[in-house]
């Protein structure tokens, strides 16, 4: 389609409050019906929100441009200072949003799922570089019974190896992240089929449109949290079958490995809480692996402590619980209205 084909259009942005799914739909859609000449080809949405990043935004952009497989349509919230797309400059059917006022990635992707009319919808960060087969490879692994399907993140910093005893000793039941040690081999996986998982990262994660239809991130998680992404999957209907497809392949420019002790007790006492507040309180086993995930936090910040020669360790994991905890108890706060200026081309 040529730039002056395309019909600009302005309107005000309706934002309803976020929902919640209590039913599984794995039903193909009317468009995955094949016909007896041609299979006609589920619908992709691609979602992207965005902030201050037009270089990388860009670079993203020319990505979904080069795949072997295109997307149907493109949706950019952008939050940014000034605006960062020409919309008309995307050979792929784009809705660009330009909501400065908005806070996060979170209530982006709200705006975004608003608008989206795929069958697919691929949710992807905006430092991204995509290998020219990603769509293709996520939507090959989308067999009938399957709600989401996620890519890997190719230069995933493998943690020290303390973070990765934490892990296996302290994180256990409803508290294991079992896309880690995905993570950590995507070289080694590469030729493999899909891994099943319980939960997703928000960059590099897709879904059904008619499993997710009905839910929203919360918007009380502003910046870069780590439990958007958990608390989303988290409340996927049950039996939700979810996969990592090891071919569908990109590199994050901002690694999340690496970080220093304090800042990691902080982020992930948080997350911990947030989501044991929220969604993780189901019985006995529940407590056990949050007391013992506590226990396990306390000894990362005594030996952070010693080799600091600080208490920076324990007031960060004390900070990062009392506002984890905090925020999972509030309920979610419903989006204003109008709040964004659409331009779709």
């Amino acid at each position: 389609m040529q730039p002056a084909q395309r019909a600009a259009r302005s309107a005000k942005l309706t934002l309803d409050a976020p929902g919640r799914g209590n039913m599984l739909n794995l039903s193909p859609s009317a468009s995955q019906t094949p016909s007896t000449k041609t299979e006609i080809l589920p619908k992709i949405s691609v979602i992207i929100p965005t902030k201050n990043r037009a270089d990388d935004l860009r670079h993203t952009l020319d990505g979904l441009v080069s795949q072997t497989r295109r997307p149907n349509e493109i949706i950019v919230v952008d939050q940014s200072s000034v605006p960062s797309l020409d919309p008309a400059s995307v050979p792929i059917p784009l809705i660009y949003v330009y909501a400065p006022q908005i806070s996060g990635a979170a209530v982006a992707r709200n705006i975004a799922m608003d608008r989206a009319t795929g069958d697919i919808w691929i949710f992807l960060d905006d430092d991204v570089s995509l290998e020219p087969q990603y769509v293709e490879e996520i939507m090959r692994a989308y067999s009938p019974e399957v709600a989401g399907v996620s890519g890997i993140i190719t230069n995933y910093t493998v943690p020290p190896s303390s973070r990765r005893l934490f892990e296996n000793v302290f994180v256990r039941g409803v508290f294991h992240d079992d896309r880690q040690p995905v993570y950590w081999h995507a070289d080694d996986l590469r030729f493999h089929g899909p891994q099943r998982v319980r939960q997703f990262g928000c960059g590099v994660m897709s879904f059904r449109a008619t499993v997710v239809r009905d839910l929203r991130f919360d918007p009380q998680l502003t910046g870069c949290s780590l439990a958007e992404d958990i608390d989303f999957c988290a409340r996927l209907p049950r039996g939700a079958v979810l996969l990592i497809a090891p071919k569908a392949r990109l590199l994050h420019k901002r690694s999340p490995g690496g970080r220093a002790t304090a800042h990691w007790l902080d982020t992930h006492a948080q997350s911990s809480t947030y989501m044991r507040v929220r969604n993780w309180h189901r019985g006995l086993a529940d407590d056990l692996c949050f007391a013992w995930l506590q226990i396990g936090y306390a000894l990362m910040a005594a030996v952070g402590s010693c080799k600091r020669g600080s208490l920076e360790p324990f007031r960060a994991w004390r900070q990062g619980t009392a506002r984890g905890r905090g925020l999972g108890s509030q309920s979610a706060k419903p989006l204003s209205r109008g709040c964004a200026k659409e331009t779709a081309a």
